[in-house]
């Protein structure tokens, strides 16, 4: 895959957060049960994201399981998670063609033994979050509000109107 092709999908992966925390901050008083659902959902997305950060930059991760005790704050999440994509956004776009192809050996967090390469580690990251934000998207679904719609095409035809034409 290539490096823009890389760096588009999380380009869509930071705009798909921004406008599902966009929503989300908006969300009734009446809905906090729900909503307390979609912030653990939306940390485990975080957590995991940095989980596999680490792996790529060779450093040890603050977490040792796919999501934290305590439940944060929706806004200081929100602010984590913009940081995180941003992160990934530049880790991609200053990533080497021949390094993608690299095999990195991990440990994951329930102590078994993984080897990806940064390739593979970048598309689990970007599908992962996808599930996870479906997820969310059928919690809303369940108060009948309407998630956004988390297409890589509205985000392509958002981003680069001139592919309508």
């Amino acid at each position: 895959m290539s490096i823009e092709t890389l760096k588009s999908l999380f380009d869509y992966k930071a705009w798909a957060n921004r406008e599902l925390f966009l929503l989300l901050i908006s969300l009734p008083a009446e809905h906090a049960e729900q909503l307390h659902t979609c912030i653990r959902t939306l940390n485990h997305i975080y957590v995991v994201d940095r989980i596999f950060q680490a792996h790529l930059s060779g450093e040890a991760s603050v977490f040792n399981a796919t999501n934290t005790k305590e439940t944060p704050v929706l806004l200081q999440l929100r602010e984590d998670v913009e940081a995180t994509d941003a992160w990934y956004i530049n880790y991609v776009s200053t990533l080497s063609s021949s390094a993608h192809s690299e095999i990195l050996n991990f440990t994951f967090t329930d102590g078994d033994q993984g080897r990806m390469s940064r390739e593979e580690i970048l598309l689990h990251v970007i599908t992962h979050g996808g599930y996870h934000r479906g997820n969310v998207g059928q919690v809303l679904k369940s108060i009948s509000i309407a998630p956004p719609r988390d297409l890589y095409t509205k985000f392509l035809h958002q981003s680069e109107p001139e592919r309508r034409h």
